[in-house]
């Protein structure tokens, strides 16, 4: 299995950026797994920041994107999109897209994932 991201660049305070993940491997495969869009700024955790899910069909964003960000994904379909909008330089990072499993219980994102892809920056700034 490989993951590709792509989409990420130079965007301005306020601005909006639409991120996409391809997902190459077994169909089955890929049509198993749950999908995540994680964040790392160098010297912080990883962050995760939006999950969907397969085991309850459901898209969970982090509160930080919650209004923010959209994520999709369509049944069958092994790319998924991430709208990012209303950026702020504090968004300045690489993002990753992931496959494994992830949920939300009580507000917080949990996930173990098992196929990671290489990030794409993107940078805020003015």
């Amino acid at each position: 299995v490989q993951l590709q991201a792509s989409g990420g660049g130079l965007v301005q305070p306020g601005g909006s950026l639409t991120l996409s993940c391809a997902a190459f491997g077994p169909k089955p495969m890929l049509e198993s797994y749950s999908y995540a869009w994680f964040r790392q700024v160098p010297g912080k955790e990883r962050e995760t920041v939006a999950c969907m899910s397969t085991s309850d069909r459901r898209t969970y964003l982090s509160n930080d994107a919650e209004g923010r960000f959209i994520a999709s994904k369509e049944d069958g379909d092994s790319t998924m999109f991430r709208r990012m909008a209303a950026f702020t330089p504090e968004d300045t990072t690489q993002y990753f897209c992931a496959m494994g499993q992830c949920t939300r219980v009580a507000g917080a994102l949990y996930y173990d994932m098992d196929y990671w892809g290489k990030g794409t920056q993107v940078t805020v700034s003015s």
